[in-house]
C-alpha cells in the first residue's frame, strides 16, 4: 500500500530535526499525498471491488498510537475500516458524543442492509513493556479489562444476540503488527502463530469461535485474519528495526477526528473529542510533549497544536464542522495556557476540517 510510505517518508526526511515550520509542511503535505491516493482511479475502484464483496462495516475502537494501524495489518484498502481513535483506546458508551457517533453510523449501515463488526481493541508488546500502551501505563491486564467491560456497554446498547452488531475484542502486539482474536467462550487466538490462509479452515475456524455471529459478518472478518497472517510473514522478512518506530517523538497534539493520515509512529498525540472532560488529557499531552523536548528527543522551537472536524456535504455541515474544529482549537489552547503557560508561549495553532468523501484536510489557517 502506497500510503505506508509514510513510515519510509518520516525516517528519510528525519522530520525531528527540522524547525517546527517545516515539520508542520511535512504534515500538510502527508495529508494532501494520504488524500491523493484515496482519489485515485484504482483506489476507488479496490474500495468499490472489496465493499461489494465483504459489505460488512468494519468500526475499529483503537488507541491513537501510529502502529496500530489495522487497514495495514490487513490488506484492506484505504476506507473500508473505520476508525474511533481516542488516548489509550479508552473510551465509555455513557459518553454523550460517542454514543451519538456509533449509534448514527450503526443506524445509517442499518438502513443500507449493512450489519457491523466492532473491533475493540487493545495493544502491547511482546519484546518490551515499554513498547505498550503508555495510555494504561504499559499494563496490559488493565487494558484488557477495559475493553472487556466496553465490550458489556457496546451488547447492552445493541444487542446481546449480536445479530446486527458483533463486537470482537482484538489484541494488537505491534513488534509484529499481530492480531490477538478473543473468542465467545474465553478463546485466545494469536495470529503471529498462525500459517493457514485458506479461506476453508477460517471459516470454520472463527465459527468455532464466535458460533452466534451471522454468516455475513463471519465471511467478512476471514480477509483481515488472512491478511493479517500474510502480513506478519511481510513483517518478519523485512527484519523491521524496532528502534526506529518506538522513541517517543511526539510534537503534535491533535484535538477532534479526521486524523486518518497519521499512521507515522510517535509523532502526534491524538485526543478524540468524545469523552465530556478533554481537558485532562490535553494537558497530559501536553506534559509529554515538554518531556521530549527537556530529553532532546525534538527540538524546542514549539509545538503544533491542529484541530478539526470531518464534514459530509457542503453548505450547512461544512459550517458547523469549521465551527466545532474553531471551538475545540480554542478550549485546548485555554486548557494549555492555564496549566502550561510556558508551553503556550511555543503553541502554534490550527484548525482544519476534513471532507469524508476525499479525506482531504482543509486547513483554515
Amino acid at each position: 500500500m502506497k500510503e505506508i510510505n509514510q513510515y519510509i517518508d518520516a525516517r528519510e526526511a528525519d522530520i525531528y530535526k527540522m524547525p517546527i515550520t517545516d515539520r508542520i509542511d511535512w504534515l500538510i503535505n502527508l495529508s494532501k499525498r494520504h488524500s491523493e491516493i484515496y482519489c485515485t482511479p484504482e483506489a476507488y475502484l479496490d474500495r468499490k471491488m472489496y465493499s461489494a464483496k465483504h459489505p460488512t462495516l468494519i468500526i475499529v475502537l483503537k488507541c491513537m498510537d501510529g502502529r496500530i494501524h489495522i487497514p495495514y495489518a490487513t490488506k484492506t484498502p484505504m476506507g473500508i475500516i473505520l476508525p474511533i481513535r481516542n488516548i489509550g483506546g479508552m473510551f465509555d458508551m455513557g459518553w454523550p458524543y460517542l454514543g451519538e457517533v456509533l449509534y448514527n453510523t450503526v443506524n445509517n449501515s442499518v438502513e443500507s442492509s449493512q450489519k457491523v463488526l466492532m473491533l475493540i481493541t487493545y495493544h502491547f508488546s511482546k519484546g518490551d513493556k515499554h513498547r505498550g500502551c503508555a495510555g494504561f501505563h504499559y499494563d496490559c491486564e488493565a487494558s484488557k479489562k477495559h475493553v472487556a467491560e466496553l465490550k458489556k456497554q457496546i451488547e447492552y446498547v445493541f444487542g446481546h444476540n449480536h445479530q446486527t452488531v458483533y463486537p470482537v475484542i482484538c489484541g494488537f502486539e505491534t513488534d509484529e503488527d499481530a492480531m490477538i482474536l478473543h473468542g465467545e467462550n474465553n478463546e485466545i487466538l494469536d495470529l503471529a502463530e498462525q500459517k493457514n490462509t485458506s479461506e476453508e479452515f477460517w471459516t470454520n475456524k472463527l465459527r468455532m469461535m464466535y458460533p452466534d455471529m451471522p454468516d455475513r459478518i463471519l465471511r467478512d472478518l476471514v480477509p483481515l485474519a488472512t491478511g493479517n497472517i500474510e502480513h506478519i510473514a511481510e513483517i518478519r522478512n523485512s527484519h523491521r528495526n524496532l528502534d526506529l518506530d518506538t522513541v517517543h517523538r511526539e510534537w503534535i497534539i491533535c484535538v477532534g477526528r479526521g486524523f486518518d493520515f497519521l499512521h507515522v509512529p510517535n509523532i502526534a498525540l491524538i485526543i478524540g473529542p468524545y469523552s465530556p472532560d478533554i481537558g485532562g488529557p490535553i494537558t497530559d499531552a501536553v506534559g509529554i510533549i515538554k518531556s521530549n523536548m527537556t530529553k532532546g528527543m525534538i527540538p524546542k522551537d514549539g509545538f503544533l497544536l491542529l484541530a478539526s472536524a470531518p464534514y459530509s456535504e457542503i453548505g450547512v455541515d461544512m459550517a458547523r464542522a469549521e465551527l466545532k474544529s474553531r471551538f475545540l482549537g480554542d478550549y485546548a489552547s485555554e486548557v494549555i495556557k492555564k496549566h502550561h503557560p510556558d508551553m503556550y508561549e511555543l503553541m502554534i495553532k490550527k484548525t482544519a476540517v476534513l471532507n469524508w468523501h476525499t479525506r482531504h484536510l482543509e486547513v483554515k489557517n
